[in-house]
């Protein structure tokens, strides 16, 4: 098996947070949404249907958990599943928690205005109370 290799552009626009059982856990650099990322590891996948079955399964539990324990840190209006891949095509699954009134609400997210960084206290708050969700 070789070594996984995350897409440069993914690395570069979000931060591992934690390393699931199939997917890295990673929060990406803009703070106007909690916005997550998973990214299964396994090289050449470019759709969830490449992936073994085994992996589509692991890959749907690990969605609903980081989906879920999103929620409850966030007590977001709606939390945003989407696996795009346009731009950048290694397979990752987005997953972002919304509010009504947040910046484009209720529009996407994707190409809407610039990324404004995280503050390192809060998002340090927010990392720390999603791995205390994950592993309740």
């Amino acid at each position: 098996m070789s070594i996984f290799e995350l897409d440069e552009r993914l690395a570069r626009d979000s931060e591992l947070v934690a390393v699931l059982g199939l997917c890295q856990l990673r929060l990406l650099k803009d703070g106007r949404w909690p916005w997550l990322m998973l990214v299964p590891q396994r090289n050449g996948m470019t759709e969830i249907f490449d992936l073994q079955p085994l992996d589509q399964a692991l890959l749907t539990f690990e969605t609903n958990m980081v989906a879920s324990a999103l929620k409850k840190v966030t007590g977001a209006t709606k939390i945003n599943v989407a696996a795009l891949g346009n731009i950048v095509r290694q397979l990752h699954v987005h997953i972002v928690a919304r509010f009504e009134g947040d910046s484009n609400w209720p529009g996407p997210i994707w190409g809407f205005g610039q990324a404004a960084p995280y503050e390192q206290a809060t998002k340090q708050e927010f990392i720390t109370q999603l791995v205390e969700a994950l592993s309740s």
